[in-house]
């Protein structure tokens, strides 16, 4: 029989005394019973999508069937039950949010979203608000007018859309309207000229003039995607490997991989019809004629990178890169070759802010997508940046100067590229200090992503870059995007959060939106609700497809009214509370201190639990832990907020902090909740069974997690833990050395090699069973790799990357679970015995 393991090695130092250090652990509420209850309720049951039943968590793969609710994998509330009253929904202390994703990925086993043909009238649409016709809508006046189940207001039916009405005052026509019976629809508005995307207003620093003769705020006519890729190719990115990884990846991408015998590995990926244009930079601009009509690329250098210009038209840079594929190849063969003509004691200088101009100056009447390779800190050029003095490490735990660019010139650009309908996403590869508070604006406010590799080893990161650009460029994307929201009467939208461009209060605008974004809509109640009638909202968003379609995704969804504190709570989402309360800490990073935050998220979680007790459980002895089921693992997550590495009490360099605060504030809610409480595995305990295909089926079924926390493992175990960018293998001191063969293929844990970047391909089950777990967390990512660690206990640094991802323990400067739920218990009690307001609770975290 083996014991449980002592505490790994951790970031947080000495242990702190907790509240109640002899709380047993295994008798608090546990984050994995949940999510593996919910998992088990829909693995053989479908999702009917009608009002009045409990939605799936964000965590459980389901099957959804639309019935005229948009599905909850593209919007989820933070209450199934909307409060009817303001007053009620103050007392109860659960913000009225919900968390859109308008481009999620479905199940293959779901019906895709269908496509409306509207021609140039457009869809229907209401007179007043503006809001889509929908499944909610009512039918009026023979068939004549609908009633807008937003505004209320009544439109009349243009001739073309007329149907006669049956005895039930539904069309006859009903069958044949998908946006009459489903609840996310997309119309293609292709042929009307009213929804095309404008050219932005006139930005003198953009030198190019529009290829269209027409006034510059003309629309523009909807084409497929270009990208322009821009390569870092300063010294410091050439000799770290960085360039040359890069030139494989795009090689990869654009004209597929092939393996020595000429079969092929990896396919073309970039969508057909797209085209591309490359820029490189160090401490110049160098642009490049790609076509196909000559056999080497013709190379155009600016020296003068204060004042980037475009010497070559747009309709040059561009090619198709399977036309011009021979001269891309010979640019990339001779980027990759740099490293061996590179003179030493070169210096390494980036004008990332001027190619980025460069980019939009491009882009900027078609709008596009900019994915940029970036290496080198940006100290030339547009918005130069000058590296910061050495300070103490202490000051950057809690100054906001580090969470907000040091540069006025990014936030510009970022807007400016958001106005063009411009996407930038970053892959970075930095070997010390970027300032990502800074460069990171700019995906953030238009729509792009991050993808963070410190120390970049090629043959580590190499293959996990490619399949981060695989995704990015086979996603489901829209760009020259707006979006709006709508609310039916009552219900006033207050604040839209997320990686976007606010060109108003109530209409982001910006460059891309993919499938793997997600941005939360806050609401109040600015009148009573009816208890009889739903409640509705409406997500429109305007976009232009890869392959050149302009279209709308309409999104709706029907909600229950309660004036009951019950129901309210029987029918809340915990996730979207915690999704929101992470954009909402993210957002106030640049204005307010670390610990004002903290402070407040676990404020925000006993409200939550004080408000339930004081409203449906009242009657109970003020010093018992009364929790409501829907929130049940509310203080576990909140908990985990507070050790995610942007919020995190100890030193985190800026960039890293910056670098997950960008994510987070665009992440799904999935992705984050999986991030905030990563999900470990003991593979050791596997059967002979599980996470093997089925034998009728091909199913690969996934075994049951166990909590975070070194309370629950044992020496001899094997376990994997995940937090969707980082896989960590941990190995016990006391491993059998058969499972050591069977896994790594030698029998002693000294002999492991944990350099290797994934798990060996053994004709084990074991081997396996681990490697198809794997393979199938990559495929619920989209094809995203994680980057793997090998940890061996008390004898490699990773062990601290995998106990700082116990989010049960004691650990990233924070209390143990079980000591911050009696934290959460003690603050509710004081307030409930005093009879005082929560926030009045003079019980805080000792952090």
């Amino acid at each position: 029989m083996y014991s449980h393991i002592p505490q790994p090695p951790h970031s947080a130092g000495a242990a702190q005394s907790g509240f109640r250090v002899h709380i047993e652990p295994r008798q608090i509420p546990s984050p994995v019973d949940s999510v593996e209850a919910d998992r088990a309720k829909w693995k053989n049951q479908t999702y009917m999508t009608l009002p009045g039943s409990h939605v799936p968590q964000s965590t459980t793969d389901f099957v959804a069937i639309d019935q005229g609710n948009s599905s909850p994998k593209f919007i989820r509330v933070s209450t199934w039950n909307i409060p009817s009253t303001s007053r009620l929904a103050e007392n109860l202390s659960i913000p009225v949010v919900s968390i859109i994703q308008p481009f999620a990925d479905l199940d293959d086993r779901e019906e895709p979203v269908p496509l409306v043909q509207c021609g140039d009238p457009g869809p229907a649409r209401c007179e007043k608000c503006g809001g889509y016709v929908n499944p909610w809508c009512t039918w009026i006046a023979g068939g004549t007018k609908w009633k807008c189940n937003l505004c209320s207001h009544e439109t009349r039916v243009e001739a073309h859309y007329f149907s006669a009405l049956d005895a039930n005052f539904t069309r006859l026509d009903y069958s044949e309207r998908p946006e009459l019976q489903k609840g996310t629809v997309d119309f293609d508005v292709s042929q009307s000229t009213d929804y095309w995307a404008s050219n932005p207003p006139q930005d003198p620093s953009l030198s190019t003039t529009s290829p269209n003769p027409t006034l510059s705020n003309a629309v523009r006519r909807p084409q497929n995607m270009r990208y322009v890729f821009v390569l870092d190719v300063s010294d410091t990115s050439v000799r770290s490997g960085f360039l040359a990884a890069t030139c494989v990846v795009l090689r990869a991408i654009l004209h597929g991989r092939f393996s020595e015998d000429g079969s092929e590995e990896a396919p073309v990926s970039l969508p057909s019809g797209c085209s591309i244009a490359l820029v490189t930079f160090d401490d110049k601009l160098h642009l490049y004629d790609l076509s196909p009509n000559q056999s080497l690329p013709k190379e155009l250098v600016i020296p003068d990178v204060d004042d980037p210009f475009l010497p070559l038209p747009p309709s040059v840079l561009f090619v198709d890169p399977y036309q011009s594929r021979a001269v891309i190849g010979s640019l990339l063969d001779n980027l990759q070759q740099l490293q061996a003509s590179l003179p030493s004691g070169v210096t390494s200088h980036s004008c990332l802010g001027s190619a980025l101009r460069a980019s939009l100056e491009a882009l900027a009447y078609t709008g596009g997508h900019v994915v940029s390779f970036v290496c080198t800190f940006p100290g030339l050029g547009a918005g130069r940046l000058v590296p910061p003095e050495n300070s103490n490490r202490d000051e950057k735990l809690d100054d906001q100067k580090f969470y907000v660019p040091r540069d006025n010139e990014w936030n510009n650009l970022g807007e400016a590229c958001a106005n063009a309908g411009v996407g930038v996403s970053m892959f970075m590869a930095p070997a010390k200090f970027l300032d990502i508070a800074s460069i990171g604006a700019v995906p953030s406010l238009c729509g792009g992503d991050i993808f963070y590799h410190w120390d970049f080893k090629p043959l580590r990161d190499g293959p996990i870059m490619e399949s981060q650009l695989r995704r990015l460029v086979t996603r489901t994307t829209g760009y020259n995007y707006t979006l709006r929201v709508r609310a039916s009467n009552g219900l006033r939208v207050d604040q839209l959060t997320g990686n976007f461009h606010l060109s108003d209060p109530n209409t982001p605008t910006s460059g891309t939106l993919d499938a793997d974004q997600a941005f939360s809509v806050s609401f109040s109640l600015t009148a009573a609700l009816s208890t009889h009638q739903y409640a509705s909202i409406q997500c429109a968003v305007l976009y232009t497809t890869v392959d050149g379609q302009r279209r709308v995704r309409v999104i709706n969804l029907a909600l229950q009214v309660a004036d009951l504190a019950s129901n309210v709570f029987r029918f809340a989402d915990m996730d979207v509370v915690v999704a929101h309360s992470v954009r909402q800490s993210m957002t106030r990073m640049p204005s307010l201190k670390l610990s004002t935050i903290r402070e407040d998220l676990t404020e925000q979680c006993s409200a939550i639990l004080y408000s339930y007790r004081r409203n449906c459980a009242a009657a109970t002895v003020p010093s018992q832990l009364i929790i409501p089921e829907a929130f049940r693992v509310l203080p576990a997550y909140t908990l985990s907020i507070l050790k995610s590495k942007p919020l995190k009490a100890k030193y985190i360099d800026p960039d890293v902090r910056n670098y997950y605060r960008y994510k987070l504030l665009g992440a799904s809610v999935r992705g984050t909740m999986y991030h905030l409480y990563p999900r470990l595995l003991a593979v050791h305990d596997l059967d002979a069974t599980i996470a093997l295909p089925h034998s009728e089926t091909g199913v690969v079924e996934m075994p049951s997690l166990m909590r975070g926390s070194h309370v629950f493992m044992q020496e001899n175990g094997i376990y994997l833990i995940d937090n969707e960018e980082l896989q960590v293998v941990w190995v016990g001191q006391s491993a059998s050395p058969q499972l050591l063969l069977d896994l790594f293929g030698v029998d002693d844990i000294f002999k492991v090699d944990v350099r290797i970047t994934e798990l060996p391909v053994l004709d084990t089950r074991f081997s396996k069973q681990v490697r198809n777990i794997i393979a199938q967390r990559c495929k619920e990512r989209g094809g995203r790799l994680a980057k793997l660690l090998i940890a061996r206990q008390n004898f490699d640094a990773a062990e601290i990357e995998f106990a700082d991802m116990l989010m049960e323990d004691h650990n990233n400067a924070a209390l143990a679970y079980p000591d911050y739920l009696s934290l959460v218990h003690k603050q509710i009690t004081t307030a409930l015995q005093s009879g005082s307001a929560l926030s009045s609770a003079t019980t805080r975290a000792p952090w």
